[in-house]
C-alpha cells in the first residue's frame, strides 16, 4: 500500500493531557498536507473547524474527536451531550469509550443503551474504544456486540492510555462484528500495515507523518 492508499485510513492523533491548541494545529496541518484524518480533543473542535475553513481545507480533514475520554466513567447524560456538542462544534465522527467497569461487571445492556443512547443523538459516525488491553477476548467479543447493538459505525482497539494496545489477534477478532480502527502503539509503516493486513480499515496514530514517510510513494 503506497502513501496515497495509506493516508485516508490514518487518524492522526493528538490527544495527552499536555495538548494545547498549538499542537491541535499543527496536527491538522499535518493531516492537511498529507491527507490524512485528524483526531484532537474535544475542546478545540471549534478553532479546528475555523482553522480547516481558513485552509480551505474543511472537505479535505475529516475532523474527530473523543467522548468519555479516556477512562469511559462519564455518566451516560453527560457522554451524550458531549457528542453532540463536538458535533455541533463541527466534530466529523466520533470515538466514545465504553464504561470498562460496567461490562466487567456484566452490565452488557447498560454499555450497549449507553451507546445507543450516543449513536441516536448526532448524524455522524461514532467508534466504540474497547480498552482491549483490560478485556478478555471473551469480554471483547460482549463489547463488539454492545457497539453492534448500538448501531456504532466502528470498533477501536484503545485509547492508548492504558497499557497495551493494537494487536493483531485483537484486530481480527473484532473485525467479526464491525469495521476496526488500529489504535494503540502503531508507529512505523510495518506496524500499521500488519494492523491493516489483520482487517483494520483505520489506523489511530500521533506518529501519522512518520507512518507514512515509511510507506512507499507509489505501489
Amino acid at each position: 500500500m503506497d502513501r496515497s492508499e495509506l493516508a485516508p485510513l490514518i487518524d492522526h492523533t493528538v490527544l495527552g493531557p499536555e495538548t494545547t491548541w498549538a499542537d491541535a494545529r499543527t496536527a491538522l496541518e499535518e493531516a492537511a498536507e498529507h491527507g490524512m484524518n485528524a483526531c484532537i480533543p474535544p475542546c478545540y473542535v471549534e478553532e479546528a473547524t475555523e482553522f480547516l475553513e481558513e485552509r480551505d481545507a474543511n472537505g479535505d480533514v475529516t475532523l474527530a474527536t473523543v467522548v468519555g475520554f479516556p477512562h469511559g466513567q462519564n455518566a451516560s447524560d453527560v457522554k451524550r451531550r458531549e457528542g453532540v456538542l463536538a458535533w455541533k462544534a463541527g466534530a466529523d465522527e466520533l470515538d466514545v469509550v465504553i464504561n470498562v467497569g460496567r461490562l466487567k461487571a456484566g452490565a452488557d445492556d447498560a454499555v450497549a443503551a449507553e451507546l445507543e443512547e450516543l449513536v441516536a443523538a448526532v448524524p455522524i459516525p461514532v467508534k466504540v474504544i474497547l480498552e482491549t488491553a483490560l478485556l478478555t477476548d471473551e469480554e471483547k467479543r460482549r463489547a463488539c456486540e454492545a457497539a453492534v447493538a448500538a448501531d456504532a459505525a466502528m470498533v477501536k482497539t484503545a485509547t492508548g492510555f492504558s497499557d497495551g494496545g493494537a494487536t493483531v489477534g485483537d484486530v481480527e477478532l473484532m473485525s467479526e462484528y464491525l469495521p476496526v480502527k488500529a489504535s494503540g502503539g502503531v508507529g512505523s509503516y510495518e506496524e500499521a500495515m500488519a494492523m491493516v493486513d489483520a482487517g483494520a480499515e483505520r489506523i489511530g496514530a500521533s506518529s501519522g507523518v512518520e507512518i507514512l514517510e515509511g510507506a512507499p510513494e507509489s505501489a
